[in-house]
């Protein structure tokens, strides 16, 4: 099975590689060159579009970050779709507005070429130690052949339901985690006002009921900053995805939007 993988970002590129590693024929393509200098030293074959890299390959992964950078890769001038051949599959592994999915899910059906959404959790580090959580929505045959792929870098990986059904899962994830950023932040700081040392309090938490992945990473009083530098546009992006869907859908998002607007809002990054 050829495969071919578009977003060789801090998440992207370990994902390349694992593919690379366990010897599946595959093309990249990258806007920058520096972005490919990693893979001169294995089989990686490059494209010079990615209309090419879609000529060459039998299921292609995109792991670019915002919705037009999708469009862009996948339906624009030159784009993915453009050369791939009918019953070819296209992964989006990109976390996007599930409607993005449906649009170009649309326009791939007419080329025979099917569709599955697959965005991650879990970082650089969790593909290269093949533990990736991956949320697929789409069509379970067409995940059947993108399996063994996916498999490089991932365990856990669940079938959620019909396209979009995974996008829909990694933003209320992404939501849950911002949330509890802000909620974990409080806790720490109203026990430092009653006299509680940060540190000692994040300890205790950590081996507690109260424990939570969001409040291990704002023990440390600049927490909070460092993954407002790091992470918070993408966070800001991804809680505004969830909160129009919810929008659209007219369902109530609760509290949960709410403290996660309020860590946006601590972050300076408000929506």
């Amino acid at each position: 099975m050829r495969v071919g993988f578009i977003g060789l970002g801090s998440q992207g590129a370990p994902m390349a590689r694992r593919i690379v590693d366990e010897g599946f024929p595959t093309t990249l393509w990258a806007r920058r060159p520096e972005s490919l200098a990693p893979f001169a030293d294995t089989a990686a074959e490059t494209a010079a579009t990615p209309a090419e890299l879609g000529a060459a390959s039998d299921v292609v992964c995109i792991c670019v970050v915002a919705d037009d950078d999708v469009r862009n890769v996948v339906t624009g001038e030159d784009g993915v779709l453009g050369g791939m051949a009918e019953g070819g599959v296209l992964v989006i592994h990109s976390t996007v507005h599930p409607d993005t999915c449906a649009e170009i899910a649309g326009k791939a059906a007419a080329r025979g070429v099917a569709v599955i959404d697959a965005p991650v959790s879990g970082g650089g580090i969790g593909a290269a130690e093949r533990r990736l959580l991956v949320m697929v929505g789409g069509d379970a045959e067409a995940l059947e052949r993108c399996r063994p792929i996916f498999e490089t870098y991932a365990n856990p990986i669940v079938h959620l339901g019909e396209l979009g059904a995974g996008q829909v899962t990694k933003l209320l994830n992404n939501l849950l985690f911002t949330a509890g950023l802000a909620i974990g932040q409080a806790a720490l700081d109203l026990g430092e006002q009653l006299g509680v040392d940060r540190a000692r309090l994040g300890e205790v938490i950590s081996s507690g009921s109260g424990n939570s992945f969001a409040l291990s990473r704002v023990v440390s009083p600049t927490g909070l900053d460092l993954i407002g530098n790091h992470a918070g546009g993408v966070l800001r992006k991804d809680v505004g995805l969830i909160a129009d869907i919810a929008e659209t859908a007219a369902a109530a998002p609760g509290i949960v939007l709410t403290a996660a607007d309020a860590t946006l809002e601590r972050m300076g990054k408000s929506r």
